[in-house]
């Protein structure tokens, strides 16, 4: 692995939400999905790409488990901004049922729907087993995708073809997802895009752009590699109060390496003085790709991504306690976004 930058590309950057739909305390899962929704709408507001849900189980502080279902909700509410999976995990699902489901938002949904798969269960070994009933341990991750894509693909009306209603003739845009280079590998043989989970396993973040990038193979739909960036913000008036929101993620983090995970817990003062020194460095790697604090330092955060790592587009994911915060918070890393691109456009 190098900390080189990888080669540069003039281009306009698309920036984007990624919300887990968090339950805080002292609120519920309907809670959480209204405050999505409503997000998604803020989000489309400011000019933001796309609005993708992420798929997790068993898990009380996050609503998005049927994450087709929540996305429906989303799309009812907004109007031009792209929905989608940030990710679907593929293993816990037939190719089929995932085509319908997606067939039908983009049924619904027209010219704004996106499909990101993830290899991993989304959730712990006893769940996976409740998901899928069975575990044979056979990994058919690339098999599955490329299943899936043939699901939406044109009517070609061959006899006896299984076809997805809704979804055939879709072309639903598929994503790969990932925090290695098992992802970063297979989006580039597959020619699809590529989006690495560094807003909370940034460990193989250098050499899996790298990997996707210098083995892209160009596809009809995507000659050129897309590459898409996932971060934290956690964007505020001053630094201090950003560094006061993002405890809350910390100790979401902290609870869930102790094997206490729980709803999105109220920010705290003093998370760096009480934490376990272990738990806080493991926290502090996990959380590296951050904006934290004012406008000037979420831009400076976010520049120096661009700089390093070129992504050709950044999702932001905002764990905040209060939702106004967390508007807010989208708000600071858009109008960052926006001056970032009106500067790099006048060079």
């Amino acid at each position: 692995m190098t900390d080189e930058p990888v080669e540069a590309r003039p281009m306009t950057i698309p920036y984007s939400v990624l919300d887990l739909s968090p339950i805080p305390d002292g609120f519920e899962a309907r809670d959480a999905l209204a405050n999505s929704a409503d997000l998604a709408a803020h989000a489309e507001a400011l000019s933001y790409t796309r609005f993708w849900m992420a798929e997790h189980h068993n898990m009380v502080g996050i609503a998005s488990a049927a994450t087709a279902v929540a996305l429906g909700h989303v799309g009812a509410n907004t109007k031009t901004i792209r929905i989608g999976s940030g990710g679907i995990m593929l293993p816990n699902h037939s190719p089929l049922m995932v085509a319908e489901a997606f067939g039908t938002l983009a049924t619904l949904y027209p010219g704004r729907v996106d499909l990101g798969l993830g290899r991993a269960p989304g959730t712990d070994q006893k769940t996976a087993l409740a998901l899928r009933r069975t575990m044979n341990g056979t990994d058919s991750f690339p098999q599955d995708v490329v299943e899936l894509i043939g699901y939406f693909a044109k009517d070609d009306d061959t006899p006896g073809k299984v076809r997805a209603v809704p979804g055939v003739g879709t072309e639903v845009p598929i994503y790969i997802l990932g925090s290695s280079l098992y992802g970063a590998q297979l989006a580039a043989y597959l020619g699809l895009p590529y989006a690495f989970a560094s807003h909370f396993a940034p460990g193989a973040l250098e050499q899996a752009v790298q990997t996707y990038r210098d083995s892209y193979r160009p596809s009809e739909r995507h000659p050129e590699p897309h590459f898409i960036l996932a971060a934290n913000v956690f964007g505020a008036e001053t630094d201090e109060e950003g560094r006061f929101l993002k405890s809350s993620m910390q100790q979401a983090f902290a609870n869930l390496r102790t094997g206490n995970p729980g709803k999105l817990p109220r920010p705290i003062e003093d998370f760096e003085e009480t934490a376990h020194p272990a738990i806080k460095a493991g926290v502090a790697e996990a959380l590296r790709i951050s904006a934290v604090g004012s406008p000037r330092s979420v831009r400076a955060a976010i520049e120096g991504w661009i700089e390093r790592y070129h992504p050709d587009e950044i999702i932001f994911a905002s764990q905040i306690h209060d939702h106004a915060k967390r508007k807010e918070s989208h708000r600071i890393a858009a109008e960052a976004m926006q001056v970032i691109e009106g500067v790099r456009q006048a060079a």
